[in-house]
Parts: structure tokens; C-alpha cells; sequence
């Protein structure tokens, strides 16, 4: 991260520190916050291995639905739901692993549909599954939680969380080795490279962040079903997130992520049956005009803004 980005994340954070305060706890402000952290923070956990790695993978729905079944079931045992959060990161650990292990054998479209497969048979298993999951009626959890001022700071961390974690690995050897995958991965491995290793750590690294936040999810609605925590659409979304923001960049996800969240509240209420669509129109634009996304938009704009001060500058040409 160079010195520029540091101050601009610096203030940034300052800012949404103070955003409660501006707004005398506004509970709009709150659960718009709230929401737009939670997308943020998928978005940014995902890219470590689907922007860094360049591996799509559409199975993140499996570790948030984890951590979010995770901490309810604990949660209804008596636990303090702060203390079920590194047990849910554990669960989705641990299963990253399990399927991390067989699934990096496969590369490109059949990596995508075999993780694509995982996310669904989860949801098919969370409704079979009655004692833990509560089935097709889903878990009612307890109706004595914190005030949202406490979410809002807690997914704002883990924002942060993801997002320094982000920035350690794209400057570790870590980081390198996943951009060495990236852009030729047989070249990476015939350099001694470990390519099973890396992707499996950038897989449960991911899986962990977005299991913490599957985690504060639940507790914050106070209910959890298969439909919405396994659902097709968290995975979509955890995709188009980064892709739409700049993938494989620091402030992509975070773009992609806001964006992606007030089109949702908009067009769910606007177009509930058509948002898909609208999504995927929106991601073909975005690809057609730049493909990096609003982080390579905003840097043509940045070198626009430059070149034009210095051609008015420069003296005209002497005539003959």
C-alpha cells in the first residue's frame, strides 16, 4: 500500500468512525452501515483468492452459512454469541480444507462449477439437517442482543480486518506467489512455487473473514435460514462484488461492494424478479469499458485530469 493509499484508507476510516455521531445514531445510518460492512467485507475476503489467485471460486456461500449456523446453534446452547465467532471461523476452516484439498485439482470453468456444486449441496444439506439447522423453518434466535451501534463497529473491524489482512498478503511472498498463479500458473509451479499450499491458504483465509461476518449476520437478524445463508445469490454476489470494483486490487472490493449493495436495495425494491439481470448488464458494461473496473475508471480519469494541464502547458508549435 503506498503512502497516499494508507492516508486516503486513514481518513476514510476516521470518517465512517464518526458517521454515528453526525447522525445521532441514526438506525437508518446504522443498518446501512451495517449492510453496506457486510457486503464490504465478503467482497474483500473473497478477492484474497479470487482477485489475488485469479481462482473463481462460487462456493463462499458454504463458509458463510457456517459461520452464521455456527454461531446460532452455540448461541441457543447458552454461549455468548462474541464467543461462538472463532468457532464458526474454525468450522469454515477446517471445511475450506475439506474442500480445498480435492477441489485446487481441477483449474479454470471446472474449479467455478465444482465449488458452485458445494454451495448448493450445503443449502440441500442445512435443510435436511432439523436438529442443528432447524430445516425448512429455519433457527429463531434469542431476542436479547446489542444495541446496532455494536454492529455497526463490529462489521466496521472486520472491514478493516479484511482489509489490512488484504494489503499484508499482496505484499508478502504470499501475495506473490498467488499473482505468480494468476498470471501463468505452470509457470509458477516449474519455479518451485507450491501451488496446492498458497491456494489453499488463500481459500481459508477467505473462508475464515467470511465466516466471522456469516457470524455477526445471524446474531444481528436474530434468524437464520438455508435459503438466505446458502443461498446462490451470496456466492453471486461475492463475485460480482470485486469484478464490478477492480478484482485483484485494495479499493476494488471496497467499491464494488457499496455499489453492489445500494443497487440491491434498490432494484430488489424496484425490480425484485429482474436484479439478476440488471447485475449482469452492469457487469458487461463494466467489462466492455474497463475491464479492471471503477478502480481502472477512476485511474483513466486520474491520468486525464494530468495530461491535460501538461498539454496547455507545453508552447506552440513556431510556425514557418
Amino acid at each position: 500500500m503506498s503512502r497516499r493509499e494508507a492516508i486516503a484508507a486513514l481518513a476514510l476510516l476516521v470518517a465512517l468512525v464518526l458517521v454515528p455521531f453526525v447522525f445521532s445514531g441514526s438506525i437508518y445510518v446504522l443498518d446501512l452501515g451495517v449492510l453496506t460492512f457486510l457486503f464490504v467485507s465478503q467482497a474483500q475476503a473473497w478477492n484474497i483468492l479470487g482477485g489475488f489467485a485469479g481462482q473463481v471460486s462460487f462456493g463462499y456461500a458454504a463458509f458463510f452459512g457456517i459461520g452464521a449456523y455456527a454461531t446460532g446453534a452455540l448461541w441457543l446452547r447458552g454461549w455468548e454469541p462474541l464467543l461462538t465467532l472463532p468457532v464458526g471461523a474454525l468450522a469454515a476452516a477446517i471445511f475450506s480444507l475439506l474442500i480445498g484439498l480435492p477441489a485446487f485439482r481441477l483449474t479454470g470453468p471446472y474449479f467455478a462449477i465444482g465449488t458452485l456444486g458445494v454451495g448448493l449441496a450445503m443449502r440441500v444439506v442445512a435443510l435436511n439437517t432439523e436438529a442443528i439447522t432447524g430445516g425448512a423453518s429455519g433457527l429463531t434466535l434469542p431476542t436479547t442482543i446489542p444495541p446496532k451501534l455494536w454492529f455497526y463497529y463490529a462489521m466496521l473491524v472486520l472491514v478493516v480486518a479484511c482489509f489490512v489482512i488484504s494489503a499484508a498478503v499482496r505484499r508478502s511472498r504470499l501475495g506473490m506467489a498467488l499473482t505468480a498463479l494468476r498470471l501463468d500458473q505452470a509457470a509458477a509451479e516449474s519455479s518451485g512455487v507450491h501451488v496446492a499450499l498458497y491456494k489453499n491458504v488463500a481459500h481459508t483465509l477467505g473462508a475464515v473473514l467470511v465466516a466471522v461476518g456469516g457470524g455477526i449476520y445471524a446474531v444481528y437478524f436474530q434468524y437464520i435460514h438455508p435459503d438466505q445463508v446458502f443461498g446462490f445469490e451470496i456466492s453471486i454476489g461475492m463475485v460480482l462484488m470485486p469484478i464490478i470494483g477492480g478484482v485483484g486490487t485494495l479499493w476494488g472490493p471496497l467499491l464494488g461492494g457499496t455499489l453492489y449493495y445500494a443497487l440491491q436495495d434498490t432494484l430488489l425494491t424496484v425490480f425484485p424478479f429482474a436484479h439478476l439481470l440488471v447485475y449482469g448488464l452492469l457487469l458487461m458494461i463494466i467489462m466492455l469499458i474497463e475491464p479492471r473496473g471503477l478502480v481502472g475508471m477512476l485511474q483513466l480519469l486520474g491520468r486525464g485530469r494530468k495530461r491535460r494541464p501538461a498539454q496547455q502547458t507545453q508552447p506552440a508549435a513556431a510556425t514557418p
